[in-house]
């Protein structure tokens, strides 16, 4: 990809301190396990898919809600860093920022619980935020660590000015049909798709129902990420399957933040959506080759080098 200007790419979304261990496997109810490595890391899906973003080459404006305790000013700096406007995020002084405790087992499979604090208080201003935000704006990328009618009315914002929305559907709620209605591209991974459409996808054949029923209640298009299985997407269109890059993984911690990002930036510079899910597909693959959440999000020259060898 060769974008003639940078994409400007508007995030609204959960902004989260990762407390991350690691255990050779999960303990069962009442049993304590021996762990193996402890560390904290700034997270949140809305943050990791604007850092990844950013080193995608986009100019990135977040939006969103940290507390004023010890996680807050940590949070923001690790964005200031790395170069994103974060004049949209309020310091919430009735809530703590959010957290997600992740455990990694022996498998490299992730285990999270969070627990989101001032993502859940964003509210109108968040909303205004955004309408600010998207002057000039390429993409809105959208997920569910806010409350679904903040990002709702932000998306209807984005529709009016012919802003992209890219909606990844974490963690899984009944969203609507109005939410479907304004969504460009919606990018549920597999059990996500299941919980929206009641259809268990355990294969390519699953996968295409599933995309098939999510865009017949109005979703303009539909990207079924299927970790190392691949990617399958259907519009009213065409539909196809995307395989997967074969790299070794270190752990899966926010794949799907660095898939959403590359499509956003993708469609942003004018790819077709079968090129940009492919796009997505390879800053995805290589964000598992890297422990950790927005540590591992790949930059733009590392993501160009992989798309490039097909």
């Amino acid at each position: 990809m060769n974008a003639s200007r940078k994409p400007v790419i508007v995030v609204l979304g959960g902004i989260n301190m990762d407390l991350v261990g690691t255990t050779e496997r999960m303990p069962a109810p009442g049993e304590t396990v021996f762990g193996q490595s402890f560390h904290t890391a700034p997270g949140g899906k809305g943050a990791n898919q604007a850092v990844a973003a950013a080193r995608l080459g986009a100019e990135v404006r977040m939006v969103g809600r940290v507390g004023q305790d010890e996680f807050g000013p940590v949070l923001l700096d690790g964005m200031r860093r790395e170069g994103i406007d974060i004049s949209g995020v309020a310091s919430d002084p009735n809530n703590s920022s959010g957290i997600a405790m992740i455990l990694l087992d022996g498998r490299k499979e992730n285990y999270i619980i969070a627990i989101y604090g001032a993502n859940l208080a964003s509210n109108h201003e968040q909303v205004s935020a955004v309408e600010s935000a998207l002057d000039g704006a390429d993409a809105l990328l959208l997920q569910l660590e806010t409350p679904l009618e903040v990002a709702v009315e932000s998306a209807r914002f984005a529709k009016r000015r012919g802003v992209h929305v890219v909606w990844d559907p974490a963690p899984a709620l009944d969203m609507g049909h109005d939410a479907y209605t304004l969504c460009d591209v919606l990018t549920p991974n597999q059990s996500e798709a299941e919980y929206l459409t009641g259809i268990p996808v355990t294969d390519l054949d699953s996968a295409k129902r599933a995309s098939r029923q999510l865009v017949s209640d109005g979703v303009s298009a539909c990207v079924l990420t299927m970790a190392e299985a691949g990617s399958y997407y259907a519009t009213q269109d065409g539909e196809g399957f995307i395989p997967p890059f074969d790299v070794e993984v270190s752990d899966t911690v926010a794949a799907g933040d660095a898939f959403s990002a590359g499509l956003g930036v993708a469609l942003a510079e004018g790819l077709s959506l079968p090129w940009a899910v492919r796009y997505a597909s390879a800053a995805g693959a290589l964000a598992v080759t890297k422990r950790g959440a927005q540590e591992a999000m790949p930059h733009r020259r590392e993501v160009d080098a992989l798309f490039g060898e097909g």
